[in-house]
């Protein structure tokens, strides 16, 4: 069985294709910038969503997709879709797609992407596996060194309860599905094995730093402010505020322990990503 596995250059991707390269798994990266690949030990192959004509050859000989949700907000349901009429076209037998936790109800914003992926994914025909991944704990630790420079940390999820994950628990499921059957035509709601607020988070992080370092909460429009302040696209910067209000309405939220039992083993407490970005 080969496997093909896109975005091979972003942080996800690129820790799938590791992991499959040290199991022995022949595996073949996917990367719109093939010269950023050729440290993974693979076959690197040309793929970008953009220029669907290359698209259907890039895919000659796979067997199973690793298709890792693009990047670009707002682009995300014409990529996808001409990659799945490339995978059908090239006669890839199986598919395994990373969407968001809880697509079909979520309030994110760019849950709505994922809802379209997930009906074009149905209605190619194509044997499908939908890893709906919640929340990365380290897209909140990015904002640890700031914290810990201006003595809070801030957002807008309130008292909202995050089950969140390490990125490395989340590609541990999937190459659990990519190397094993049984997985077709199943949804997988994937979270941490235990919530925690920001207030924890906050926390967990004084206890750690030695610092005394509060949660501040505030309105999504001044978070979204002070991420503009940080450097962040105005665009960008209101969706990550937008992701924090959503949380707060429990967006962000489940406790089905699918992700753990996927991985065999629990999944990466939040205190442990703390204590990684801190060192």
């Amino acid at each position: 069985m080969t496997i093909a596995v896109t975005g091979a250059t972003g942080q996800l991707g690129r820790l799938i294709i590791t992991k499959l390269v040290a199991a022995g798994q022949p595996v073949i990266a996917l990367a719109r910038s093939p010269e950023k690949a050729a440290d993974l030990g693979t076959e690197v192959r040309a793929f970008d969503y953009d220029q669907p004509d290359t698209l259907a050859p890039a895919l000659n000989g796979i067997d199973t997709l690793m298709l890792v949700s693009a990047s670009e907000i707002g682009k995300r349901t014409a990529q996808h879709q001409n990659v799945i009429t490339a995978a059908k076209a090239a006669g890839v037998a199986r598919i395994v797609y990373t969407s968001v936790l809880h697509a079909d109800r979520s309030t994110l914003g760019l849950a709505q992407e994922h809802r379209d992926t997930e009906a074009a994914l149905a209605a190619a025909g194509i044997p499908t596996t939908i890893l709906r991944n919640g929340w990365y704990t380290e897209n909140y630790a990015a904002s640890i060194p700031s914290a810990l420079e201006h003595g809070a940390f801030v957002g807008s999820a309130g008292d909202g309860k995050i089950a969140s994950a390490s990125r490395e628990d989340y590609a541990d499921a999937a190459v659990a599905v990519l190397t094993a059957y049984g997985h077709d035509g199943k949804v997988y709601e994937l979270a941490g094995d235990t919530a925690y607020t920001l207030s924890d988070l906050a926390a967990e992080l004084s206890s750690q730093s030695g610092k005394t370092i509060p949660y501040a909460d505030m309105p999504e429009a001044d978070y979204a402010g002070v991420l503009t302040g940080a450097g962040f696209p105005a665009p960008m910067a209101q969706a990550f505020a937008g992701f924090d209000t959503a949380a707060e309405g429990g967006a962000l939220h489940d406790d089905g322990r699918q992700l753990s039992a996927l991985i065999g083993r629990p999944t990466t407490p939040m205190a442990a990503t703390v204590k990684a970005t801190i060192a």
